[in-house]
């Protein structure tokens, strides 16, 4: 409990007192009225047989393993990140995939396909979900709990539980555990639990790290042994196309001040380096563009709305976002360095590759692998890439470059290196 009363001031710190107690509403409305539904309970009683046949007919299509994925991230967010893009994967490489939906961010009263063995499923709904385990416990597949170290919501108890069903577990560790990540005053213990106790069951257990610093660490301390590295990845073909999407008049009247553009777009949180970017407008070159939701009070309390080449443009649909990003000239990743960042696999790094567009970066571990990014060691450093990276944003060997090391970073080749594991293990599981 209080755990979720420091997220909460988190949020009251954030959003103000109004926009709290609407979304303490929504949450509490998806994540326990939602549970004592009436309505949904009815409806599943009375429609139970049509419910065991539609679940009969998935569970009888052609795949090789059944993966849960238990989460509040829900789908149908304005960033696709990490778990869609992983879902998706996963049910083109032989995975039925269940992916669990929030109605804080999805309409999905029992289940919905979204494409061939991928279905977002309301486990909120616990009649329907009693249906889903009880034709689940009757398949002879290989079954496996999928989490991310990140996820407070469901206790050791509960993987436990999963475990003794027969159900293998892929914990993917993406992060370094921190309150900052979760948006808390402490860890909480639940993360805590799970992620002490992945570390010493390896014969149940596969860990998934995203960055070479968290491989390290999980090498370091139970071995290699249903250790997987893969790191975020991108959807290559999807930054290749673009059709006439119509960017705001907003924008583009910034970009056309006759200054160079620079952007970022993801969280704006406390890892940040807003003195950066501060010292950056204060040249007076470059129109700073950023994109995304403040996670937290970090945006506010820096006081960088205040500098006149800085523009905060709000949160924009993944769908969208890349139409912006294409009319700026340099993408940036201006991260401090600490233990979150020294551990974190930038996601739009890739991205930003396939889009074909200069990379300037602070000094970050897994920035520091590709030959397509610039790397700065220091503030000045990044000023100077800045330029460096401009003189090059039309050269076509660097081009050629960001195209190589994206097509390199597929989502296809990220999820190959999972789903290789799970295969030369699942002999023993039937």
């Amino acid at each position: 409990m209080k755990d979720k009363i420091s997220k909460l001031i988190n949020v009251f710190k954030k959003d103000g007192f109004s926009k709290t107690i609407l979304k303490t509403l929504r949450y509490f409305k998806a994540n326990y009225l939602s549970k004592i539904n009436f309505i949904a309970t009815l409806d599943v009683k009375y429609h139970q047989k049509e419910y065991v046949q539609q679940l009969t007919d998935i569970f009888n299509a052609h795949y090789d393993r059944i993966i849960v994925w238990r989460g509040n991230f829900g789908w149908n967010v304005p960033l696709y990140q990490r778990p869609q893009h992983v879902a998706l994967e996963l049910a083109k490489q032989k995975c039925l995939v269940l992916y669990e939906v929030t109605t804080f961010t999805d309409n999905v009263k029992t289940i919905q396909k979204v494409q061939e063995n991928l279905y977002l499923v309301n486990f909120n709904n616990k009649e329907y979900a009693k249906l889903i385990f009880n034709a689940l416990n009757e398949l002879n597949k290989p079954k496996y709990l999928q989490i991310y170290s990140t996820q407070w919501q469901i206790s050791l108890a509960e993987l436990k539980k999963y475990i003794s069903l027969g159900y293998k577990v892929i914990y993917e560790y993406i992060d370094e555990l921190s309150a900052d990540i979760i948006g808390t005053k402490q860890l909480p213990q639940n993360i805590i639990d799970k992620f002490e106790y992945c570390l010493k069951d390896t014969k149940n257990v596969y860990v998934v790290a995203t960055a070479d610093k968290l491989y390290q660490d999980i090498q370091n301390k139970r071995g290699q042994n249903k250790l997987i590295f893969s790191t975020n990845g991108v959807d290559y073909e999807f930054f290749q196309n673009f059709n006439n999407y119509h960017v705001d008049e907003e924008f583009k009247e910034i970009i056309a001040n006759g200054k160079i553009n620079i952007g970022y777009y993801g969280a704006l949180a406390k890892w940040v380096d807003y003195e950066l970017l501060r010292k950056i407008s204060q040249t007076n070159k470059y129109n700073i563009l950023l994109f995304g939701s403040k996670y937290d009070d970090s945006y506010d309390n820096s006081k960088i709305d205040n500098e006149e080449n800085i523009y905060y443009l709000g949160v924009r649909d993944y769908k969208v976002l890349k139409f912006y990003a294409k009319n700026i000239d340099i993408l940036t990743i201006p991260f401090l360095i600490n233990d979150i960042t020294k551990s974190t696999s930038p996601l739009k790094l890739f991205e930003y590759m396939a889009l074909h567009k200069p990379i300037v970066s602070t000094n970050i571990n897994e920035c520091r692998k590709y030959q397509s990014v610039f790397v700065a060691k220091s503030k000045k450093a990044f000023l100077e890439s800045l330029e460096l990276a401009y003189s090059h944003k039309d050269d076509k060997r660097y081009i050629k470059l960001l195209d190589k090391e994206a097509k390199e970073n597929s989502w296809t080749s990220k999820v190959e290196a999972i789903t290789k594991v799970l295969e030369s293990n699942e002999k023993d599981l039937l």
